[in-house]
């Protein structure tokens, strides 16, 4: 709050000081002291009259239109009255002798009351200058008083009575009270009955102490309300709102309480406001404030919200103390009395009085004060003191005006400072005042002056002045006017909007609206204008188009308009009321055309005026004189938003896009990073053309689609035809065929409508645009309604569309009228046309369409002639002409017809054709049975059977075979078709139980079928038959059971069958149990040990399998079956190799060996004597392993030896012959070489070759197979015998013991098997092994 001016009148101090504000205007203070003079002065602070007075003044008070101040003086019967609008003081004889004491002008009317210091009274009304005294009123002095809006007039005395008294003086009430009274007042007091309205409630105070309410009409029933002690007596009170009471103590406690008839005293509010002292509380309704003084300072509380403190004004000179408070009407100033007798008067409440300039504004500060400043240039503020309270305020790029009724002080803005230029005289009152760099412009009662500012430097043309406008001639009144850079504009009562362009000093433009035009708003340059019409209706005008454009939602309540200075935003502005600003953007370049759109609306704070909107911050005028900005909430994001949630950022995003912001709708795309949003800001961009921004956004998001569509559009210079792309992109087709229509190319309108398939609207256009494309898109329209099963206008659009010089175009078009001529009923007309066409596709088509309308003959014909014989045939069928079919079954793939045609042929007898038929159908069972039930040839079924493993088919041959009484056949084809029981059945009845078992044996047969032939077999003793078909069943203890008790003739091959059965069951018990019956422990006759050695194998104990191969061979060997012998030890040597178990040396010495002898006959038959005899030599130093054949061996080595030339060891081995154990066994053939052999010895004796050893190296004769260098058993080859050489091996590929390889070669150029493992094999299946290191493992490691 701001202190207007302190009154310090000499005579005044140390004395207290009444004053009293002139009521409804308050543009004088009256104000007295103990000088016995009544001071008048203005609201400035000037003194404006005095009045003297015989003594000091007792009272004064102004009447309710503020134009007669009354006065009373001590020691003088005269009322004194001061009129202000003469400045003449007059004097009124009361008539009473006795000292005046109290003085009050009434609310209504103009009755003046009188009291005196005994108790009597005076009513003057100084309308009609009648007294009435009243004596006796009181009896004791009269202190208070108060007038209600009745004309009651209610009066308080020392001698403690309150009396009511209508405006002639006669008392209506009276009543007395405890104590002295003071502070009278009438209120209204709160009741559940809101319909009483009347003043009929007083209230005062009692002793200081006591607040006391009651009803006029009942005063016998006081209210009387006592407060705390620690508050101190009641300096005053008001009430105030709905029925409350403020309340001041001394002790500067201030309290606020409700008189609502169920709360009444309750305490709302209460508060220390002063710490020691409170003097004067006042109350302004107009502000809605409250004011408390004490303490040197003033609080001021809004009584809305009495917590919230408004202001706080410090008086640190007032050493004193203070007095009084009051308030004008108005609310404006404030004035405060104090102690020590001087007076502040503060401004509370200014005019707003503002205006603006692009972004230069200026306003009031003080009743005298204005400050222009320019916030967004950054220039500091310059404060201009002016001559005149204004009532208006102008301002322009160099100027200032002020002014009041009909003149206007204008300033310059200089450099150096402010400067008072001139001031103007008007021809009327002036209502508001525009100016810019050169020119003002005043309105005032229908007309606007324009004139320059400053003519002299100028030195303008005389007719450039200045000017008057409307012309004497126009027949209107001016009701609002704007002046931009370039042109004063204005609007009239009768609608018209006129702009005058003042550099050409012409009209250039008028807009005639149908009702007057109350207030327009231009923009900053003039290119755009809002106006507000008689009907409070909003519109944007412009004037370069001359088009208006409605302001939506624009409310009734609007004070005033204000356009974005900010350059970016040239669409921007805001409309305000007292309350809310609400935002609109005019969207000039759109899709749609030009509009305005409501973007949202602001609250605005309480007495806030709006003077300047920049950038979304919007710059108001308070009634204290200041600025305050506030943020549009359409502008959020102007804010920072990068720690926002989501939701606030999509929002942010909206109010870009409505703005047009997209550069700071892309900064949020880019925090948010959501698809969704990205393609709003997209879709935003299309909608307002901005086609190289909506380019940059789908680049970012990746939609190289429409990215490459924009591209090749954003050239385009036509705005309808860039607009019907646009719209077209967006989806609104009927907005862009208007658009494109409009264009320079209308042509794109047909494009569309033909790529959307629009064909109606497609044909039309076309009608208008380009007919030669009528035909085409006859076509495609017809395609359409085909397929919407439309045939009628089907037909008719593909009638349409032939052209006669589009072959490929108008078979198409043929085709169509062919299928819907059928479609249609014209069958003849489609049939001719189908055979007439090309298209095999066609008439397959037609032929389909036929045959669905049962026309089954053009059906098939077209069909036939379309080379479709599958469905020829099966049409032909469905009308039984059957010799069409035989003509096109060779043609025909479809089993279907092949069936149908079979089945045709059978029903007629003709058996050969129908199997033939049955055949190419895949129809195995109705061949079979044809050729079983008809034609008699149960081979080629039972061949048919076999090849198809038909099961139906099976049971028909079965059956057959049944009633031809041949049951193994019937038997064989029941188990073919999964009849097993009946099988079986048939089986047992006719005792063919061993073919059923044979058969189910091969097949795939569950357990129970094996367990019921084991179970049958058992009944009939038949033991082999029954441990067979138990094994298959997994019973093996019964199986093993029934093997044993096999007759000896069945005896081999049921011990095999027991040793499988014990390897597959892995019983222990079954196990010994057959143990024991090979050994003879059973029945006292030991079984072959190769059984044994079988067991073993099959429990896969092989340890104990090769002693048993061992015992075997060596058996086998002492009966003199060698190769036996050889294969159980080299089916056993395989086994323990491949299990990695070791060889027993016994083993793999006699196998050596019995492969050495066998290896003889080889070498012997191919004529190779040196390998046979070096063979026989290392088979007769191991005679005893062949007991059987000692001497035919001994005898085939001396003369193996001797053609072999090995002489010495000829006759070794003769010698041995020549023992008398031998000599008699000896052949005769050769037995006299022999004795001649050792009666004339010869010794000499080829030398054996000598070759290394692969472990060592050491050489050693090449049949030598242990080394004596590294005493290791050599590997000896399966093909010689002799040891193996590390650069010549090679391996048999089925058993995997090693061979010499060039030797195997050769070998196996006269052999065909393998010498060891006796499997097939040839020369070309050998491969040279060059690491022989795996082979040359010793036995150790297997």
């Amino acid at each position: 709050m701001k202190r207007v001016f302190s009154l310090l009148e000499k005579t005044w101090l140390g004395s207290p000081i009444q004053f009293t504000w002139q009521k409804t205007s308050g543009n004088y203070l009256a104000a007295t002291g103990a000088d016995h003079t009544v001071k008048i002065f203005d609201r400035h602070g000037q003194k404006r009259s005095e009045i003297n007075l015989p003594g000091n003044c007792v009272a004064m008070d102004w009447d309710k239109d503020g134009d007669i101040l009354a006065m009373i003086a001590e020691k003088s019967s005269c009322i004194y009255l001061w009129d202000a609008n003469t400045n003449k003081t007059s004097q009124l004889d009361s008539g009473i002798r006795d000292q005046m004491s109290f003085l009050l002008w009434s609310k209504i009317g103009s009755f003046l009351a009188v009291g005196t210091i005994k108790g009597n009274l005076l009513i003057y009304n100084h309308q009609t200058s009648r007294k009435i005294p009243v004596l006796g009123k009181h009896t004791k002095r009269i202190t208070c008083g108060c007038w209600n809006t009745e004309n009651l007039l209610a009066l308080g005395g020392e001698d403690k009575m309150i009396t009511v008294s209508n405006q002639e003086g006669d008392t209506i009430r009276q009543t007395s009270v405890r104590s002295e009274p003071s502070h009278i007042q009438f209120a209204t007091i709160k009741t559940d009955d809101r319909s009483v309205a009347a003043e009929n409630t007083i209230s005062a105070v009692i002793g200081k102490k006591i607040l006391c309410i009651f009803n006029i009409n009942d005063p016998d029933s006081p209210i009387d309300l006592e407060f705390q002690q620690r508050y101190g007596s009641i300096v005053c009170y008001s009430w105030f709102g709905d029925g409350y009471i403020m309340i001041g103590f001394s002790r500067g406690v201030f309290v606020a309480i409700s008189t609502f008839v169920q709360e009444i005293g309750h305490e709302v509010f209460q508060t220390r406001n002063h710490k020691d002292n409170l003097t004067s509380i006042a109350i302004s309704q107009t502000l809605n404030k409250a004011a408390t003084c004490g303490d040197n300072c003033i609080k001021i509380h809004d009584l809305a919200e009495l917590k919230d403190m408004y202001a706080i004004v410090n008086l640190d000179d007032e050493n004193k103390g203070l007095g009084t408070l009051s308030w004008t009407d108005d609310g404006q100033l404030l004035a405060l009395s104090t102690q020590r007798g001087s007076l502040h008067v503060f401004l509370t409440k200014l005019p707003i009085l503002g205006a603006a300039c692009s972004t230069r504004i200026a306003y009031l500060t003080s009743l005298l004060e204005v400050t222009v400043a320019n916030l967004v240039e950054g220039e500091t503020p310059i404060t201009v003191s002016v001559d005149v309270e204004p009532n208006f305020v102008a301002v322009g790029l160099y100027h200032l005006a002020v002014g009041m009724n009909n003149r206007a002080w204008f300033y310059v803005l200089g450099e150096n400072g402010v400067k008072k230029l001139k001031d103007v005289e008007y021809l009327g009152t002036v209502a508001s005042i525009c100016l810019h760099s050169d020119y003002a412009a005043a309105l005032f009662e229908g007309k606007v002056q324009l004139h320059l500012i400053e003519s002299e430097i100028l030195n303008a043309q005389e007719e450039r002045e200045t000017r008057l406008f409307p012309a004497v001639d126009d027949k209107c009144r001016i009701l609002c006017h704007a002046l931009t850079g370039d042109f004063l504009i204005y609007g009239t009562d009768t609608g018209i909007i006129q702009y005058f362009y003042i550099e050409d000093w012409q009209f250039v433009n008028d807009y005639r609206h149908p009702v007057g035009v109350k207030k327009i708003f231009p923009d900053p340059n003039g290119t755009r204008l809002v106006f507000i019409d008689e009907k409070s209706d909003g519109f944007v005008y412009c004037p370069v188009n001359d088009a208006t454009y409605e302001i939506p939602d624009f409310s009734p309540t609007i004070k005033g308009v204000l356009w974005e200075n900010w350059l970016m935003d040239k669409g921007v502005f805001i409309a305000y009321d007292d309350d809310k600003a609400y935002t609109y953007v005019f969207h000039k370049d759109t899709i749609q055309g030009s509009k305005v759109i409501l973007a949202g609306g602001t609250k605005v704070p309480f007495s806030h005026k709006p003077l300047l909107l920049y950038n979304g911050e919007l710059t108001c005028q308070t009634e204290s004189g200041k600025i305050n900005n506030i943020f549009l909430s359409t502008h959020g994001f102007l804010n920072n938003f990068k720690d926002k949630a989501p939701n606030e950022l999509r929002q942010m995003l909206a109010q870009t896009l409505m703005l047009k912001r997209f550069s700071d709708g892309w900064e949020v795309c880019k925090i948010l990073n959501d698809h969704a949003a990205w393609n709003e800001l997209a879709k935003a961009c299309l909608h307002h053309m901005e086609v190289e921004f909506a380019i940059r956004v789908y680049r970012a998001i990746g939609n190289v689609g429409i990215v490459m569509s924009l591209e090749e559009i954003k050239g385009i210079e036509d705005y309808n035809l860039l607009a019907g792309h646009l719209a077209m992109f967006m989806n609104d087709f009927n907005l862009a065929q208007d658009l494109y229509l409009a264009s320079s190319c209308p042509v794109a309108a047909l494009e569309m409508r033909r790529d959307l398939q629009h064909w109606d609207s497609a044909l039309q256009l076309a009608k208008r645009l380009a007919p030669d494309q009528i035909p085409f898109i006859s076509k495609e329209y017809a395609i359409q309604l085909e397929f919407t099963g439309d045939y009628v206008n089907a037909l008719a659009h593909y009638e349409k569309g032939i052209t006669g010089d589009n072959k490929e175009h108008d078979e198409v078009c043929l085709a169509g009228v062919a299928q819907m001529s059928i479609r249609m009923g014209d069958i003849r007309r489609g049939v001719n046309q189908a055979l007439k066409h090309p298209s095999r596709v066609l008439k397959r088509d037609c032929g389909a369409i036929l045959e669905n309308m049962k026309q089954f003959s053009e059906a098939a014909q077209l069909y036939e002639k379309g080379l479709y014989y599958d469905k020829a045939a099966s049409v032909y069928i469905r009308c039984k002409n059957w010799a069409k079919v035989g003509e096109l079954l060779p043609h025909v793939s479809s089993p279907k017809i092949h069936l149908q045609y079979a089945k045709a042929k059978e029903a007629d007898g003709r058996y050969k054709e129908a199997v033939l038929a049955y055949e190419n159908a895949k129809q195995w069972n109705s061949v079979i049975r044809i050729y079983l039930d008809h034609l008699n040839n149960p081979e080629k079924a039972v061949s048919i059977v076999r090849e198809t493993q038909s099961l139906d088919g099976a049971k028909m041959v079965a059956r057959f075979f049944l009633q031809l009484g041949d049951y193994g056949s019937a038997i064989q084809f029941l188990v073919m078709s999964k009849c097993n029981n009946e099988a079986f059945t048939l089986a047992q009845q006719h005792n063919k139980m061993e073919i059923y078992a044979d058969i189910i044996g091969s097949e795939d047969t569950t357990n129970e079928d094996y367990q019921s032939i084991a179970l049958y077999f058992e009944g009939e003793k038949r033991h082999f038959q029954a441990g067979k078909f138990f094994l298959l069943c997994g019973q093996y203890s019964r199986a093993l059971k029934h093997f044993l008790k096999c007759p000896s003739s069945e005896d081999n091959v049921a011990i095999e069958m027991a040793i499988e059965t014990v390897g597959q069951a892995k019983d222990e018990l079954l196990t010994n149990q057959l143990i024991d019956h090979l050994m003879g422990e059973s029945d006292g006759l030991p079984k072959d040990a190769k059984y044994l050695f079988r067991l073993y194998m099959a429990l896969k104990q092989y340890r104990e399998a090769a002693r048993t191969a061992i015992i075997i061979a060596r058996e086998e060997q002492s009966a003199g079956n060698y190769r036996n012998a050889h294969d159980v030890l080299f089916s056993m040597y395989a086994e323990l190799k491949s299990q990695k178990i070791k060889i027993p040396s016994e083993m793999a010495t006699n196998l050596m060996i019995l492969h050495s002898y066998i290896l003889v006959k080889i070498h012997v038959k191919n004529g190779d004597h040196m390998k046979g005899a070096r063979m026989l030599i290392r088979v007769a130093n191991n005679i005893s392993k062949f007991p059987s054949h000692i001497v035919p061996i001994l005898t085939s080595t001396v003369i193996e030896c001797h053609r072999a030339g090995l002489k010495n060891s000829a006759f070794s081995f003769a010698a041995m012959l020549m023992r008398p154990e031998y000599r008699n066994k000896i052949d005769a053939k050769y037995k006299k070489k022999i004795e001649a052999m050792v009666r004339r010895p010869d010794t000499s004796e080829t030398e054996e070759a000598t070759t290394p050893c692969p472990y060592c190296e050491f050489l050693l004769p090449e049949c030598e197979l242990l080394c004596p260098g590294c005493k290791n058993n050599i590997p000896y080859c399966i093909a010689t015998g002799r040891h193996m050489l590390k650069d010549d091996w090679t391996v048999c590929p089925h058993c995997d013991f090693p061979a010499l390889y060039s030797e195997f070669k050769t070998m196996l150029n006269n052999e065909s098997t393998c010498p060891m493992c006796s499997e097939r094999l040839n020369s070309a299946q050998l491969k040279s092994i060059s690491d022989c290191t795996k082979y040359l493992r010793t036995e150790m490691e297997w």
